[in-house]
C-alpha cells in the first residue's frame, strides 16, 4: 500500500480520483487544491498525481518539481493542458491528459508504484513519459 497525494482543486475530480486510489488498496493521504496544502502533505506521500492549474494559479509544475526533488515523491501529472508542461519538470515521471478513464488512472497508478520502487514496467499507452524522468532528484 502506498500512500498517494491527489492535487487537484476541482472536487467532483478530486474525490473521483480518491475512490479509485483507495479501491486499489491504496492510501489517500488527501486532496490539496493548492500549493500550501500540497506541500503541507509532502512527509506523508509516495506518490502525488498533480494538476497544473489549482487555486492558487498554475503552481502545479512547481508543486511536482518541490515533491519530486526535494521530497523525494513520484509525481505524474494530470491535465487537461498536457502542453504547458513542455518538455517536462525535471524530476517527475510523465503526465497524463485529462479526461482520462478510471482504467487510465488505474493503469498510471500501477505504473507510479512500480516507477516508486524502481521496479521495471512498461508505461501506459495515454501517459506522456517526460525524456528525463530517470534523473529524479538531480538538480534542473
Amino acid at each position: 500500500m502506498y500512500r498517494i497525494l491527489i492535487v487537484e482543486d476541482e472536487i467532483i475530480v478530486a474525490t473521483e480520483i480518491e475512490y479509485v486510489v483507495a479501491d486499489m488498496g491504496h492510501d489517500p493521504v488527501g486532496i490539496a487544491a493548492d500549493q500550501k496544502s500540497a506541500l503541507a502533505k509532502a512527509q506523508n506521500t509516495d506518490i502525488a498525481l498533480v494538476d497544473l492549474n489549482l487555486r492558487d494559479g498554475p503552481t502545479g509544475a512547481t508543486i511536482g518539481k518541490i515533491l519530486a526533488q526535494t521530497h523525494g515523491v513520484t509525481v505524474v501529472f494530470m491535465t487537461a493542458n498536457p502542453t504547458q508542461l513542455g518538455d517536462g519538470v525535471p524530476g517527475t515521471v510523465g503526465v497524463l491528459p485529462k479526461p482520462a478513464t478510471e482504467r487510465d488512472l488505474r493503469d498510471v497508478l500501477n505504473f507510479a508504484v512500480a516507477r516508486h520502487v524502481a521496479e521495471e514496467a512498461k508505461p501506459p499507452k495515454k501517459l506522456k513519459l517526460f525524456t528525463f524522468s530517470g534523473n529524479a532528484g538531480l538538480a534542473s
